[in-house]
């Protein structure tokens, strides 16, 4: 199974996805069961992701860590901190202070990883932070940069390019996903493995779905149950819940008799399922569903901001997403809105930035809640 390293690809270029709750499988797009997300194939999931960008859906939750879920969405820009935008249906990119830094031209855009993001000109490629394009749109799909390689598609197979455009890992999988840790996970035909970054298995395609490692583990599905696995590919915690959420701060979301609670690494119940929906713990702070609101608790399951949203999310660079009476806003640890609802969809921060939605049309703010790319443009 093994791809040879640097080989050509016969083209030139690629690119990355993600949504609101999301794991990411090249492919894959954020819901409500995180796993869900997690494997859907490549091909999938930019299709997803272009629906979501053209929108910003804040579509079903899914419990990756935040930064995860940030990394895999509109990613983060942490490369090169430059923010897709659009202007007249086409994709460009502007810096931290609303400056355009490449003009709009692409039929779609991604963020950058790496130092490059992913466009579209009839098919895949990328850019690099001028613009300039590095690797030739010829991909059918891609995904973003993750230690040092990207998922793409080409001919309805799957493999991996290096920043330099050459296959390291040939197309050859139904699905892929990032490569986290180390390992990514992989689909062939019907069933989840994973594989190193020489595209050698490393654990043998046999789950009905998985999903990327978080803090060492990762989420696995057999025989309908999901439980975790380490990189050896050793099962750690039994299959046994009804759905289950990735690593963070330490703790993971898991559902037993249509109740959410919390686990811990060694498969310890710390928060008793008791929730009709749950998100990841970000510093200590994780969003609860009780009845049709949400609030947030502390690692010991005590309410710490009442119940009182439609909706909301984990918390990013020190604010949290939340819905109420139909808009989204954000709020801080202590439950105070800091950018009072006003938003028809809104992103978590990503590099001091928040993308949103009004009227239709895109925009940027930062944590004040001043627009630094007005829904306007």
């Amino acid at each position: 199974m093994n791809g040879k390293a640097g080989q050509n690809l016969p083209g030139l270029l690629f690119n990355p996805l993600r949504h609101r709750r999301s794991v990411q499988f090249l492919g894959s797009l954020r819901s409500r069961n995180m796993l869900a997300a997690m494997t859907t194939p490549l091909f999938q999931r930019r299709r997803n992701v272009d629906k979501h960008q053209d929108s910003i859906k804040t579509s079903p939750r899914s419990f990756l860590p935040a930064l995860v879920m940030l990394a895999l969405s509109l990613a983060s820009t942490h490369a090169a901190a430059l923010y897709p935008i659009i202007v007249n249906n086409r994709w460009g990119f502007m810096d931290k202070s609303g400056q355009v830094v490449v003009n709009p031209q692409f039929e779609r855009a991604g963020s950058f990883a790496s130092g490059l993001a992913e466009v579209r000109l009839s098919r895949w490629g990328y850019v690099d932070a001028s613009g300039k394009i590095v690797i030739n749109p010829q991909f059918d799909e891609a995904g973003s940069f993750s230690e040092g390689l990207a998922a793409v598609e080409f001919a309805d197979r799957y493999g991996y390019i290096n920043p330099e455009g050459k296959y390291v890992i040939n197309p050859q999988f139904d699905g892929a996903g990032r490569f986290v840790e180390g390992r990514a996970p992989v689909k062939l035909k019907r069933v989840y493995g994973y594989i190193d970054k020489t595209g050698s298995i490393v654990i043998n395609p046999q789950f009905q779905s998985a999903t990327e490692f978080a803090e060492g583990l990762a989420v696995i599905e057999l025989g309908g149950r999901f439980g975790y696995i380490d990189p050896a590919g050793k099962i750690l915690i039994n299959p046994q819940f009804e759905k289950a959420g990735s690593f963070s701060d330490g703790l993971a979301a898991i559902r037993l008799d249509r109740r959410w609670g919390f686990i811990d690494k060694t498969g310890k119940i710390v928060v008793n399922p008791q929730f009709e929906d749950a998100q990841a713990f970000v510093k200590g702070l994780a969003p609860v569903r009780v009845g049709k609101l949400w609030g947030f608790i502390e690692p010991s399951g005590r309410l710490v901001i009442n119940p009182q949203f439609d909706d909301a999310s984990s918390f990013s660079e020190g604010l949290a997403r939340v819905k109420m009476g139909g808009r989204w806003g954000f709020i801080d640890k202590d439950g105070k809105f800091v950018i009072n609802p006003q938003f028809d969809e809104a992103m978590p921060f990503a590099d001091g930035l928040a993308r949103v939605k009004l009227a239709r049309k895109t925009g940027y703010v930062d944590s004040a809640g001043k627009y630094v790319w007005n829904p306007a443009n």
